[in-house]
């Protein structure tokens, strides 16, 4: 068996010095604000935006994020300016149809990943809008809103697609588009329970992430927990609602893993006296750092990054 996080040590990008028990540099979308928030707490970059389901910085230090329901965007952050777009609700064979997009991805070779709720499909697209490749989606409960959340790319060729509605992570081979791994969502002996807030539960998930270990991190959404899962498919780590003293998990979203091994778990609709981020070091568990800024932008972050962890910062 591969070891867990618990004993694996991830290689360093960073020294440990710059995120270890360290205030991170955050970017995140709430209360129709986009904005970055520094280490001390001010905000040093803002810009009017509404809600989103993902979020990246990318090399040339630009936003790449959702505008509405279905369009992905690149922001030039010193213009506040979109200097890119692509409105899958309208290009490549979409016009008419239902659609949204949960999630993207800007590849090594400029091409844009994008996953079409709706469509049922992955598609990847040059700058220009061309349809360069196509996964058609497996689905067990088709839906617009839900057919995906959170979708990366493994470093192996191949998609780790969080289905949202179908409570199951679901791996992509990128060549074949066929499914060459498949983990559904355990509901621990509890019945669902409808809403968003802690008092919700399901196996609706959010993310998924492939580690350096060849284990996956999943971020359960109303399950309000994150769990590493080996290829096999045993649980070899876990968090759970209100196992982290004085913090109770809502709608588990966003996952980073450091450059230390810690992870920092993004924490949506959980309330106003509740942290919207928390960094815990895996092996014991020990929160390390948490972000509260619910009065500044409410009880919908659902995605953020650090930007201190990123090759090149905001303007």
């Amino acid at each position: 068996m591969k070891p867990s996080i618990l004993t694996c040590t991830l290689s360093l990008v960073l020294s440990m010095s710059t995120v270890a028990l360290a205030d991170h540099k955050v970017l995140l979308q709430g209360g129709q604000r986009l904005a970055v928030i520094d280490a001390d707490g001010s905000i040093s970059w803002e810009m009017p935006w509404g809600g989103i389901h993902d979020i990246h910085v990318l090399d040339n230090g630009h936003i790449l994020t959702r505008q509405g329901r279905a369009s992905v965007v690149e922001i030039d952050p010193e213009t506040k300016k979109v200097v890119w777009n692509y409105d899958s609700a309208k290009q490549n064979g979409n016009a008419g149809k239902r659609i949204e997009v949960h999630a993207f991805e800007r590849l090594a070779d400029g091409t844009t990943m994008i996953a079409e709720s709706g469509a049922g499909r992955i598609i990847e697209v040059d700058r220009d809008g061309k349809l360069k490749r196509e996964i058609s989606l497996v689905l067990d409960h088709p839906n617009a809103h839900s057919d995906t959340r959170l979708v990366r790319a493994t470093g192996s060729n191949s998609y780790l697609v969080a289905h949202e509605a179908d409570g199951k992570v679901r791996e992509y081979d990128r060549d074949s588009g066929k499914v060459i791994w498949e983990y559904e969502v355990p509901m621990f002996g509890k019945s669902a329970e409808n809403g968003h807030g802690p008092e919700a539960f399901g196996n609706r998930l959010f993310a998924a992430l492939r580690l350096e270990n060849g284990n996956t991190l999943v971020a359960t959404g109303n399950g309000h927990s994150v769990l590493e899962v080996t290829p096999e498919k045993k649980i070899v780590w876990q968090i759970h609602q209100k196992e982290l003293p004085g913090i109770r998990l809502a709608w588990v979203t966003t996952l980073e893993v450091l450059p230390n091994g810690n992870i920092v778990i993004g924490n949506c609709h959980a309330g106003a006296d509740q942290p919207l981020l928390v960094e815990v070091e895996p092996k014991t568990k020990k929160v390390v750092w948490q972000f509260d800024r619910h009065a500044d932008f409410g009880n919908n972050v659902s995605n953020s990054v650090l930007v201190d962890l990123v090759g090149e910062s905001l303007r």
